[in-house]
């Protein structure tokens, strides 16, 4: 599945499932409660932190689609092409930062 295809699942549920889209802040709201929700889960697992025995079946994958379905959300709702978008930022990175990673002494 591409990034063009996903945008198009998620606006499909929301006309047969969703009614309609929540605004842009209240699904940036949205947004943010769920990167928070990864957040937890990483800090806990893979951090320092440890981890809670509530916490411990949670799921890291399906947090994750949660921050992408609302990601999609956002970009269907505010006209974004998301994977033209993805496709240029991915080529402005590439170009900007291949040989800064390569010669970062921290990274070897």
């Amino acid at each position: 599945m591409n990034i063009q295809n996903a945008q198009q699942q998620v606006d499909d549920w929301i006309k047969n499932h969703g009614v309609r889209y929540f605004n842009e802040l209240t699904n940036m709201a949205q947004l943010t409660e769920e990167v928070g929700e990864v957040a937890r889960i990483i800090a806990r697992r893979y951090g320092e932190q440890s981890e809670k025995e509530s916490d411990k079946n949670k799921d890291l994958g399906e947090e994750l689609a949660d921050v992408m379905f609302v990601v999609l959300c956002l970009a269907n709702q505010t006209g974004i092409n998301l994977q033209d978008a993805f496709e240029k930022k991915l080529d402005i990175k590439t170009k900007r930062d291949h040989d800064r990673h390569h010669n970062n002494e921290k990274l070897k």
